[in-house]
């Protein structure tokens, strides 16, 4: 963790990984409007197909940062990404249901092994000033993905069919196992080799929760997760018909470009909780003007840039927090495990509340839900300086 220089050319293969392992989450989710013409009378099964990953992460999150510090994080890396490249290459003859539902659950492990194991090499790669920079860089994994197999992917299954996102995806994944095999350096620790049974994992999930270095990051993403995409999801009903394309379409953008600026910037001065308050309280203030003016543009706009920077420094609260690799991934796991719960609960809980309140009903609900985000924070912060 004392590293004096930054290999950036490994961090934007890392980063690149980290593509495909969004495109895990996406590729089918963009495509999800022809899943009923290739699996016709699929019903709920086609819904599964996009859900069973989340659900894998609520299950094996923390478990998977468990099994990559014991495997050694290289390893890890490179077999989820051979892994994820042999599943794309299946998937992309179009198997019978059943069989693409386990699949998906297989990518759903491969996943969690990406990201858990990357943003901890990141981490181990980057000198203590550029922290604040890769990582905020990871974070922005899930947005780019999205916006290129959009703007992308689409495109070509418009013009090649269905099979071709998941061929492309697959050789995506191959070449960047082949990139990082020839330039990933040895894990500098050895891999630990101690048994995992079902009491250990139980054991290190306490140890994990009741750690407010370990577990705050993950616990903070909850709350973000948990309105991100449901923002996205149940705001276009809410905004004039004119605008919602482009308000829509440029969220995640916005989003991105203030992490990566001003959220780089904030981190060089403060520490990565400071900018998650500051992004949370932001967010509070951004839905109080959205209570006043119903889907606007700009408080829409600006309520992305705050997400945007609870989405940089998050993942860069990781290493400030915790000093060793081990501990990063188990908090890059409980970072995984709380994101698929917010990912998960957020679109229909909030839903759900738009059904009893309408409009005002998400907002509100939304501002509580950034207040309890910064609350959790605070409490974290308070136990740290008194454990």
């Amino acid at each position: 963790m004392s590293r004096d220089t930054t290999s950036f050319g490994l961090i934007f293969l890392l980063w690149g990984a980290g593509l495909g392992a969004a495109a895990q989450y996406g590729k089918v989710s963009v495509i999800y409007d022809q899943l009923p013409n290739i699996y016709p009378g699929g019903g709920v099964g086609i819904a599964f197909l996009v859900s069973v990953v989340g659900f894998v992460g609520i299950v094996f999150g923390v478990v998977a940062g468990l099994i990559v510090a014991r495997v050694g994080y290289r390893r890890a890396l490179l077999w989820a990404l051979w892994g994820g490249a042999v599943i794309s290459a299946v998937e992309a003859v179009l198997p019978p249901l059943s069989f693409m539902l386990v699949l998906r659950v297989l990518e759903g492990i491969s996943h969690l092994a990406l990201v858990v194991a990357a943003p901890t090499l990141i981490a181990q790669l980057s000198a203590a000033r550029h922290r604040g920079f890769t990582l905020t860089l990871w974070s922005t994994f899930f947005g780019v993905a999205f916006t290129v197999l959009v703007w992308g992917g689409l495109p070509m299954v418009d013009a090649l069919g269905v099979p071709s996102l998941f061929a492309a995806h697959a050789v995506w994944m191959a070449a960047f196992a082949i990139l990082l095999t020839l330039r990933l350096p040895m894990d500098a620790e050895q891999a630990q080799n101690d048994v995992i049974s079902f009491r250990s994992i139980l054991r290190d999930h306490m140890t994990i929760y009741r750690s407010p270095f370990i577990a705050a990051p993950g616990l903070g993403w909850l709350f973000y997760t948990f309105c991100f995409l449901a923002f996205l999801t149940l705001l276009p009903p809410f905004l004039a018909d004119s605008e919602r394309a482009f308000v829509l379409g440029s969220i995640p953008l916005v989003s991105i470009f203030v992490s990566m600026t001003l959220g780089v910037w904030l981190l060089r001065y403060i520490s990565a909780v400071n900018v998650v308050l500051i992004g949370f309280a932001t967010a509070m203030l951004c839905l109080i003007w959205l209570l006043f003016d119903q889907g606007g543009v700009v408080p829409c706009f600006a309520l992305a840039g705050a997400f945007g920077l609870v989405q940089g420094a998050s993942f860069a609260a990781v290493p400030q927090l915790n000093d060793t690799p081990a501990t990063q991934a188990n908090s890059n796991g409980a970072m995984a495990q709380m994101g698929n719960i917010g990912n998960t609960l957020g679109t229909p809980v909030l839903a759900a509340l738009i059904l009893i309140g309408g409009y005002d009903a998400l907002i509100i609900s939304s501002i509580v839900v950034m207040g309890a985000g910064c609350l959790c924070h605070l409490c974290m912060a308070h136990w740290r300086r008194i454990s």
